[in-house]
């Protein structure tokens, strides 16, 4: 006898879990996971639609009281069903409870409506339509005279002209439809966010070295389901022409009949990729991400699941984009921290993409400059097959300095450019070449403080100081509060208050100051906060609108700009001392990105890298490119402290208005933890419970507790047994407890 475990009301929280079935003997080989049934339920026995998450041998219940599935909905086992399967393993491997996991995998509501145009047509010859009207005008039908008159001279005419114009009612129009006088045709106008123009045809010629590398995906692409995930990681050096593989590739999943996800980490990339796209792949392509409304994300749902488009690029919210064929799905910069969800279900696109993969079939490819940690890891320990793309498709590796800002203080130059910066600076822009420049922090300043008594002012509801803008304004980059700059110190009443450190806004006007014949664009979050508004900076630069482009990371990250020659990283320690075991990778990988920006074209490029910590092994094996250096050293150091991916981790993060109450149940937790160490997993590590860099947001209080030292399985085995404790729990009725795996 075998049973199946079934989601039903996925709308309702209280039928968040899934119900036991019996499935009748006859129906055993129509049934698996993702199939869609009808099951009685309830103690009327009502019968309603449910899809089966899991087949099993072993009952969830007293067989004695357990009822028989109804039958299998026909045509049912479609991507709807795949995708509630994939968010049900979404809340067991992430923590969540199926209504947060469904509204990350189906994010358009079934509310939003597509746009319908409606038309009407005879249904009659012109001669009978004549006969009719004979017969109306005895019966002094005015109206249906009128509507016949219209489509005897017009094939069909549109049914809101029909009902504003003609002045004809709905009762009227379908009266004469179910008589059989007209057809009212309905088709759906899908918004399609991809304009496609009359660009060249965009030919794939791939050199020898990208050859292999797609030869050797592709004899590995059966595109049928199995046991592990064909996952590929593509290790390409900036401008090695990673995108031409892709598209080779998805070429020859089209080809084959299936479609493919194009997964980039910001909106930001969206432009230059969409377009290089579309010249090769035209009607076929679309894109979704955060900033189109809910209505053209349906549409391009819709358009997919029709089969009426084949290739989905975006963010990381298009990797549930529900094709019925998929066969490819390509992670582009996979090393970005973008592709880790911060809002609950806490998920990684990689692990997710692995699972859809697993699924349907679809290989993964995972393509970065700068792979990261737990990828090359992966990768060398032969759990993801490597491939090594090792020389530039067009250009040269840029030229790059290290300049010691200390060195440059010691030589009284307090300016934000050093002298190298600013005499490169001047020379691309005689030479009409242009500039990238580089620091990851928007605003004016970093923060305000007072010079007489130290105190800096931090925003009444976070536990964040607040950022000085242009515009005399200090905000708070989490939850928004605004405050004018003040004239004293509201701690001492000093009029020695001011600025300290430097943002793209300040740059932005010392660039304007120092080289006043530029032209300047800035791209940050500020700037890119109305809808297109990536796009239009983005083409305005490739258009050589400007010579100079400030911005934070959306600028470093997968453009291709032939004209940029110069790439200057104001602050590199930004990055480097963040309170994150990740920081020495993610400097390492933002200066490698930033780098492979200049000289890409016919022009070599120079890249000048401004540090106080010019000694550091990330600036140094980043300064020259090297991979592999900067891994040895990284790798040494996760082994030591037992930090992903050597070793597996999970972080609890509890959140309350309430400090006390935040605390008794950070305190309870922390005992359980203690206790079922004790008890079932004594190699388990336990770091806090301790106040997060950021230990209040919105004037909501925060705790952490890092776990770590024991497998992935027992993590979730942990997480599986403390939710049931605070599902029980009194002390966490007004406590927000979030898991959060570190991949």
């Amino acid at each position: 006898m075998k049973f199946a475990n079934i989601i039903i009301d996925i709308s309702h929280e209280k039928l968040d879990h899934p119900f036991g079935y019996i499935i009748p003997e006859e129906l055993e080989n129509r049934i698996f996971a993702g199939t869609g049934v009808m099951i009685p339920f309830g103690r009327g026995n009502r019968q309603i639609k449910g899809y089966v998450i899991e087949v099993t041998d072993k009952p969830s219940f007293d067989v004695s009281k357990m009822k028989k599935i109804s039958s299998v909905i026909e045509g049912a086992v479609e991507v709807e069903s795949m995708l509630i399967k994939l968010a049900w393993w979404i809340k067991e491997n992430y923590g969540s409870t199926m209504n947060q996991a469904l509204k990350t995998v189906i994010p358009v509501k079934n509310k939003v409506r597509a746009k319908e145009n409606k038309t009407i047509v005879l249904n009659m010859t012109k001669d009978e339509a004549l006969e009719k009207i004979e017969q109306y005008t005895k019966k002094h039908a005015t109206a249906r005279i009128r509507l016949l008159k219209e489509l005897i001279d017009n094939d069909n005419i549109s049914r809101r002209l029909v009902t504003d114009k003609l002045n004809i009612s709905d009762s009227t129009i379908k009266s004469m439809e179910i008589q059989g006088d007209i057809v009212v045709n309905t088709d759906i106008d899908y918004r399609n966010p991809v304009t496609v123009t009359s660009q060249p045809e965009y030919d794939i010629v791939l050199n020898n070295e990208q050859r292999c590398v797609a030869e050797e995906i592709k004899k590995t692409m059966n595109f049928k389901p199995s046991k592990f995930p064909n996952v590929h990681l593509i290790h390409g050096i900036t401008g090695s022409g990673k995108t031409e593989v892709y598209m080779d590739l998805i070429d020859y999943t089209i080809k084959n009949g299936k479609s493919a996800i194009v997964l980039i980490p910001e909106i930001a990339l969206t432009y230059q990729t969409v377009m290089r796209f579309t010249r090769r792949f035209k009607e076929k392509v679309s894109i979704v991400n955060s900033r189109m409304s809910a209505g053209e994300k349906y549409d391009q749902f819709e358009r997919a699941k029709k089969g009426e488009i084949s290739i989905m690029i975006g963010p990381r919210s298009a990797l549930f984009t529900p094709f019925k064929n998929l066969g490819l799905i390509v992670i582009d910069e996979e090393h970005e921290s973008a592709y880790k969800s911060e809002s609950v279900p806490k998920y990684h696109a990689i692990e997710v993409a692995q699972k859809r993969g697993v699924d349907t079939g679809a290989a993964i490819v995972l393509g970065s400059a700068t792979p990261s940690l737990e990828s090359y890891y992966r990768a060398k320990k032969g759990i993801y097959k490597f491939h090594k793309l090792t020389s530039r498709e067009k250009g040269n590796l840029p030229t790059v300095s290290i300049v010691d800002l200390r060195e440059e203080l010691k030589n009284d130059n307090k300016s934000i450019f050093s002298v190298k910066l600013s005499e490169l600076i001047k020379d691309r822009l005689q030479k009409k070449q242009q500039t990238m420049l580089f620091i990851n922090r928007r605003g004016y300043a970093g923060f305000v403080s007072c010079r007489d008594c130290g105190e800096a002012i931090k925003c009444p509801h976070c536990d964040v100081t607040l950022k000085l803008h242009t515009n005399r304004k200090l905000v708070c980059h989490y939850c928004g509060h605004t405050e004018m700059m003040p004239g004293l110190c509201p701690g001492c009443g000093s009029k020695n208050i001011g600025g300290f450190g430097i943002g793209t806004q300040q740059i932005e006007l010392a660039v304007k100051k120092m080289f006043p014949t530029a032209k300047v664009l800035r791209m940050d979050a500020d700037t890119t906060s109305k809808k297109g508004s990536h796009d239009r900076i983005l083409s305005a630069f490739a258009n050589h609108e400007a010579d100079i482009l400030v911005g934070t990371q959306m600028i470093v990250k997968g453009h291709d700009f032939p004209n940029v020659t110069l790439v200057g990283v104001l602050a590199a320690d930004m990055s480097l001392y963040a309170s994150d075991y990740r920081a020495a990778e993610r400097t390492f990988q933002l200066l490698c990105q930033a780098a492979g920006r200049a000289g890409r074209g016919v022009s070599l490029g120079d890249v000048v890298i401004q540090t106080y910590s010019p000694d550091n092994y990330s600036i140094k094996a980043a300064s020259h490119q090297d991979y592999e250096e900067f891994y040895q050293e990284e790798i040494a150091y996760r082994k030591l402290m037992s930090y992903p991916p050597v070793a597996n981790m999970i972080s609890v993060f509890l959140q309350g208005k309430d400090q006390k109450e935040l605390n008794i149940a950070t305190e309870y937790i922390t005992e359980i933890i203690k206790k079922k160490r004790d008890e079932h997993y004594n190699k388990l590590m336990i770091i806090g419970p301790a106040k997060p860099p950021v230990s209040k947001v919105n004037d909501v209080h925060r705790r952490i507790i890092y776990l770590k030292g024991i497998t992935r399985k027992e993590l979730i085995d942990l997480k599986d047994s403390l939710e049931d404790v605070i599902n029980c729990s009194q002390n966490f009725k007004n406590i927000n407890v979030q898991f959060d795996f570190k991949v």
